[in-house]
């Protein structure tokens, strides 16, 4: 069954290092593959097991780090107790397990000297991003990027997402067709997580409601919302409100458009690893710029926005 053709693995130079998040999944398992047969040889396998499912979990990492010896792949194996994380920040699981991910897969950079990390989600994976963002208050139909660079315990780490305009039954039709195998997590067809639910309850209503995928329509809409934060972040560097310590200068803060003001909050809170960013934490952020109003504002895991000085800072 020939594959469609994705430009990235056409461009992306073969000779350059990659690490690879790799979970053992259909869709991982794809990337993977595809890497291979389109000639990537400098790849790092990366798998976290986040000790959620016992045995499973362990098969998973035995199943990952046989399938990277048969690429010829080296393969970093981690693991990490995701619920004990829960209990010590009070994250969800999802939060939990995605942040012992982007540290699993700092190590690895910092070891393998490499900040380019591809991830295999998807078109379906894109829909329930768009959905599950709007339905807790971000800003805008914000989905996933194509190319993200994130800052993950102080290192800049460049993902990139080469199956994300792919839906997940043609990479399982592929698999399938090719006679690849792959681990199946049958927690993911149980509604103990908000993706969960989303991707089994919400979307086929949404779709039969609408009489057409609504995937196809959110993935589209993440799109066009991706084109508006290119231009958006083309204003926020013209703006340019950073001081040389990188701190938010409030007098030139306070000469832009409340939009503007706004997108430039929201950048510097993104680029200073704030989580859980949504439009009421950006708008109460924006009260610091009232000299009558809070000198501070509580943010996610712990942190503070600070007025002193003329300045909004982390501290």
């Amino acid at each position: 069954m020939p594959f469609p053709e994705i430009a990235w693995f056409q461009a992306a130079p073969k000779r350059r290092r990659f690490l690879a998040g790799i979970s053992g999944g259909a869709d991982s398992v794809a990337l993977l593959h595809l890497l291979h047969r389109h000639g990537f040889r400098e790849v790092v396998v990366c798998h976290l097991d986040h000790g959620l499912r016992g045995r499973a979990s362990t098969s998973d990492a035995r199943f990952v780090e046989k399938l990277a010896a048969s690429l010829g792949y080296p393969c970093e194996s981690g693991k990490t107790d995701v619920r004990a994380v829960m209990r010590d920040h009070g994250d969800s699981l999802e939060t939990a397990a995605r942040e012992a991910r982007h540290a699993f897969f700092a190590l690895c950079s910092r070891k393998h000297r490499c900040p380019r990390l591809l991830l295999a989600h998807h078109a379906d994976d894109q829909a329930e991003t768009v959905l599950w963002n709007l339905l807790r208050g971000s800003r805008g139909l914000s989905g996933m990027l194509e190319n993200q660079v994130l800052q993950v315990a102080g290192r800049p780490l460049e993902c990139q997402r080469p199956l994300l305009l792919l839906r997940r039954d043609d990479l399982r039709g592929w698999l399938s067709a090719e006679k690849l195998t792959w681990r199946e997590d049958v927690t993911n067809g149980k509604p103990i997580a908000v993706r969960n639910r989303l991707r089994h309850e919400v979307l086929p209503l949404l779709s039969d409601i609408a009489r057409r995928d609504v995937t196809e329509s959110l993935v589209r809409a993440a799109g066009s919302s991706c084109e508006h934060r290119v231009i958006e972040r083309w204003a926020v560097k013209q703006a340019d409100v950073l001081d040389p310590q990188g701190r938010l200068h409030l007098p030139k803060l306070r000469t832009l458009p409340r939009e503007l003001q706004a997108a430039c909050l929201y950048d510097y809170l993104r680029n200073s690893g704030v989580t859980g960013l949504s439009r009421e934490l950006v708008l109460r952020g924006l009260a610091l710029l009232d000299v009558d109003g809070p000198p501070a504002v509580n943010l996610p895991g712990g942190r503070v926005l600070r007025r002193r000085a003329g300045r909004l800072f982390m501290a």
